[in-house]
């Protein structure tokens, strides 16, 4: 790296906790588009709010309009949008926040990657399940009936893979459950592991 070099801050991640009165870690909702990763983030997140947590959502598609806008969606570009939002929660989680990412992910290696960005146990991956069925009937922005017609290439689910994660922290069927359901499992892990204590 030449000249640059890390500075090692007075103010650590401990005292901001310690000042916020939670811990911080990293959420990481993955799954297909129209699975309910962005929905079931956003109402987490609102939960925790509610209980002064400091909290942030990092979504997908407002990442995209500028953290990322230069790239596009080849496996590479998704790769290095992958790597970027990893060290942006990474800094965030450092900052005593609960970080929530709502990002398709499709590839195991880029969640991989971002797990072994942190320490051990405060990243928390979330696989919002969903049949592609259902995700195509929820298709609000009309992205996966232009990827059926040709229209949109890359276009996870239909003509670039999801890579189905193997040791997700949390599975979440959103085909089944409503929106309250989530919201309770993941409050629940996050209470075990004393990452946060909601009276």
């Amino acid at each position: 790296m030449g000249n640059v070099i890390w500075h090692n801050a007075t103010v650590k991640r401990q005292h901001r906790n310690q000042q916020n009165g939670h811990n911080s870690a990293v959420l990481w909702f993955t799954g297909l588009s129209g699975s309910g990763k962005s929905t079931i983030a956003h109402a987490v997140e609102e939960q925790l709010y509610q209980h002064e947590c400091r909290t942030f959502v990092l979504d997908g598609d407002n990442v995209r309009h500028g953290l990322s806008s230069d790239l596009g969606f080849s496996e590479l570009d998704r790769k290095e949008n992958i790597r970027r939002i990893g060290e942006t929660a990474k800094r965030m989680m450092e900052a005593g926040i609960l970080v929530l990412t709502a990002f398709i992910s499709p590839y195991k290696k880029d969640r991989e990657m971002v797990r072994n960005l942190l320490p051990l146990g405060d990243f928390i991956e979330i696989y919002c399940k969903a049949t592609l069925e259902t995700c195509e009937a929820r298709d609000v922005k009309g992205l996966y009936k232009k990827a059926r017609a040709g229209e949109i290439q890359n276009y996870t689910g239909i003509n670039s893979p999801y890579e189905i994660p193997i040791k997700s922290e949390i599975e979440i069927d959103t085909d089944k459950l409503n929106l309250e359901e989530p919201c309770e499992i993941v409050i629940k892990i996050l209470s075990e592991r004393n990452i946060v204590n909601l009276k």
